[in-house]
């Protein structure tokens, strides 16, 4: 089915070339697009689309970069999601950093668990202070009563990393019902 769709794309982002036109005719915007939908293999295994996407990640770090558009194929800028979901059971937490601590990042999960329901559940999880040292995992005991340090302490506040995206780049393509469809993509050389 993606191939299907890579072809589409394609075919629209040609529909209005002159016949006989190439792939390598196409617009820039038109190329970074196929190239950024392309799955399997991703488009640093299509020779086609080395130089195109080369270009664009050159173009990026120059002042007044303005991202190539494939009007034809109406998708727009891509957008950028740094972060995957928090695992299931958990919610994202935030850094805090700069001027007043007014920046906030999205970059942890965090989930709070009674170490007193199953002590070898969570022992084995998080028993290790190396391991929990080594993966960036932080425990806060959670009290019920804060005048009385040692009245219940079973919860347990976890934080840990959030997952990055390996691919932190999508565009969202309308197929052929207008439905649009997410492809992500990095900028990787």
């Amino acid at each position: 089915m993606k191939r299907m769709f890579f072809a589409t794309v394609g075919l629209a982002a040609f529909a209005l070339a002159p016949q006989g036109a190439k792939a390598q005719d196409a617009t820039w915007g038109c190329q970074v697009l196929l190239c950024a939908a392309s799955q399997s293999p991703s488009w640093q295994g299509v020779s086609y689309c080395v130089p195109p996407m080369t270009k664009l990640i050159n173009a990026m770090k120059k002042p007044g970069f303005s991202w190539p558009i494939c009007h034809e194929a109406k998708a727009g800028k891509p957008g950028r999601e740094q972060y995957e979901d928090c695992p299931a059971g958990t919610s994202v937490g935030y850094s805090e950093s700069g001027r007043d601590w007014v920046k906030r990042t999205p970059n942890k999960c965090v989930q709070v668990v009674d170490r007193c329901e199953n002590r070898n559940d969570f022992h084995a999880r998080y028993g290790n202070a190396d391991a929990n040292a080594r993966a960036n995992i932080k425990l806060r005991t959670l009290y019920n009563d804060r005048d009385n340090l040692s009245k219940n302490g079973c919860k347990v506040q976890v934080t840990m990393p959030r997952p990055q995206r390996s691919n932190p780049y999508f565009f969202d393509i309308p197929n052929d019902k207008g439905t649009k469809e997410r492809f992500w993509f990095n900028l990787r050389t």
